[in-house]
């Protein structure tokens, strides 16, 4: 996963009030402050925002969680809550001739990386983010192995669209296992970064060695993509809104993700 703007995320989110953006748990992806003739908002309270909206607390391995009386995971309930009603509904609704399905983004969707942004001080490192990654050891975001699983046993098809390098996807699925997300976890529903041998259908931004591809073109091509075999893409859920624009899906659903931003 490529994350430019970690730090930037911290600035944009500077002037955002803290209770509009812990309390509702909304994330700063949206907002921008390049232009901002104002103050922002302290970093170092920011950050001590970000442990409380997480309720960052150290588990007897020394790894950070989020907090189950946090508000971050309230967010999540209700948008998970939320997203398991339309899903229930929707999948009824499915146009005649096309299969249902919903995709999920993987960092931050599936998998929390917060203890690495803690420990890294909300910046990135491409080697030390490759060895945390390939350790295959990061925890569930709340809720969400069950929010699969529910959409599984709905009939719903399940594909998985991330910003994870092809070399990774051992540890993706290694570590998905681990948390109980084991349903469609072959190459078919799993689609990662392949910047040497890209796709046909990313060809207007990707060649062989050569990847231009932004996220939304990158993420929106492959839900193009999933459409054309059939599937009618009726929920995407993501923790960046880089992850939901675009189009092809019929509903967007942004889990809560205030500590980086990728474009």
């Amino acid at each position: 996963m490529h994350k430019p703007l970690r730090i930037a995320s911290l600035a944009a989110a500077c002037v955002v009030a803290g209770g509009a953006l812990f309390g509702a748990g909304a994330a700063t992806a949206g907002q921008s402050t390049a232009n901002s003739t104002h103050e922002p908002y302290n970093i170092g309270l920011l950050v001590g925002d970000i442990d409380t909206y997480y309720g960052a607390t150290l588990d007897k391995n020394g790894v950070y969680q989020a907090s189950s009386k946090s508000q971050y995971v309230k967010d999540l309930d209700r948008i998970e809550k939320d997203a398991k009603n339309y899903i229930d509904k929707t999948v009824r609704k499915t146009p005649k001739g096309k299969k249902p399905a919903v995709v999920f983004d993987i960092d931050d969707t599936l998998l929390l990386s917060f203890d690495y942004e803690k420990k890294s001080n909300y910046t990135y490192d491409s080697a030390t983010w490759a060895t945390y990654v390939a350790q295959a050891d990061r925890p569930a975001v709340p809720g969400t192995t069950d929010l699969v699983k529910y959409a599984k046993s709905k009939g719903v098809e399940i594909f998985y669209n991330s910003g994870l390098k092809e070399s990774q996807r051992a540890s993706a699925v290694e570590n998905l296992k681990k948390n109980g997300v084991n349903v469609n976890l072959d190459a078919a529903h799993m689609f990662l970064k392949n910047a040497d041998t890209p796709p046909s259908y990313l060809k207007s931004c990707a060649t062989p060695g050569t990847w231009t591809c932004t996220t939304v073109q990158y993420k929106a091509g492959t839900r193009k993509h999933i459409e054309s075999l059939g599937y009618d893409i009726i929920a995407n859920f993501g923790d960046q809104y880089s992850d939901l624009d675009g189009g092809h899906a019929d509903k967007k659903f942004k889990l809560p993700n205030p500590t980086y931003f990728v474009e």
